[in-house]
């Protein structure tokens, strides 16, 4: 075999191995030989994409939906522009490095769901007259750092929620909650404030859940949810009324919010219930919006998202 390695590497530029908007993506072909070999050209592409696809069953027939959307591609040659179409590189181990910007806008961040995924790929390619080329590839995690709409970021919510319980038991349950913000870092604690009180003469048990929801695009939506996080405070007797201060712990692996992409949305939710037997239980929905943070999550965490790795997060 004349050509005995042909692989492509990048460089890190900080200690998660992630690159955000506008920065320089460096690294550098490398072709072994084990004898003097002529090539036409070795090109280097960087590449952001996203893709969905699904399959339903309508009665006897499936559907399946599909959809794409690309963000850049940038290809260049990393031989010198006299070698292009008749480079001959001698027997041993050659370098080309390349260096390739990020686009400063319009990127999302590195996702993969239930149906689609966000990517960004570097590939090489080494071409020649008569025989066969190759052709090398590298992922590389991308976290956009596109402004977040700041006043959505930083608006309270509040929500309230009270109902009688009438069947084998009366009496009133009702709960006030309210967050001082939207947007939350990975990893940050999300502080519940509010008031919950049990007028009826059942106990009740607050639950708090924050899932998140996928949607996926292509001429019509799939929806897929995920409870990440679940706890629970001790059960209130009848007639108790209590103040909550509760503090839950955003995790680091999970992917930020995403709301730049055409065909795919990443969005957070916190669901606090009263957990009533025999009635239905109230609950309150409150939006999150989950931010990216600078000391952040791995790059495994970051490029599969939530919906594989579910296990480390010891659900």
């Amino acid at each position: 075999m004349t050509i005995k390695t042909f692989a492509i590497e990048y460089n890190a530029v900080n200690d998660r191995n992630t690159f955000s908007n506008g920065d320089t993506l460096t690294g550098r072909v490398i072709v072994e030989v084990t004898k003097e070999t002529k090539i036409k050209d070795v090109t280097v592409k960087a590449k952001g994409k996203a893709n969905v696809a699904w399959t339903e069953s309508h009665g006897e027939e499936s559907v399946t939906y599909w959809d794409k959307e690309k963000y850049f591609s940038q290809t260049q040659s990393v031989l010198e522009d006299k070698a292009v179409g008749n480079a001959l590189l001698v027997a041993g181990r050659h370098v080309f490095p390349f260096a390739f910007q990020l686009p400063y806008q319009g990127l999302p961040s590195s996702f993969k769901g239930a149906h689609g995924k966000i990517h960004y790929t570097l590939s090489a390619k080494l071409s020649r007259s008569v025989w066969p080329g190759k052709k090398a590839e590298a992922n590389f995690t991308f976290v956009s750092k596109d402004d977040y709409n700041q006043p959505t970021v930083m608006a309270p919510q509040q929500g309230s929620k009270d109902k009688n319980v009438v069947f084998f038991a009366s009496g009133n349950i009702s709960m006030d909650i309210f967050l001082p913000k939207t947007g939350y870092q990975q990893g940050e604690g999300l502080v519940i404030n509010g008031e919950i009180v049990n007028s009826s003469t059942r106990k009740i048990v607050p639950k708090y859940i924050i899932y998140q929801k996928q949607s996926f695009f292509a001429g019509k939506r799939a929806v897929h949810t995920t409870d990440i996080l679940k706890e629970k405070d001790a059960p209130l007797t009848s007639s108790t009324r209590q103040n909550l201060s509760k503090v839950l712990q955003i995790p680091f692996e999970i992917t930020p919010t995403i709301q730049n992409c055409r065909i795919i949305k990443v969005e957070y939710r916190l669901k606090v219930i009263l957990d009533v037997s025999f009635t239905k239980n109230p609950v309150i929905k409150l939006p999150l919006v989950i931010l990216p943070f600078n000391d952040g999550p791995s790059v495994k965490a970051l490029e599969a998202g939530l919906y594989p790795d579910l296990a480390k997060l010891n659900l």
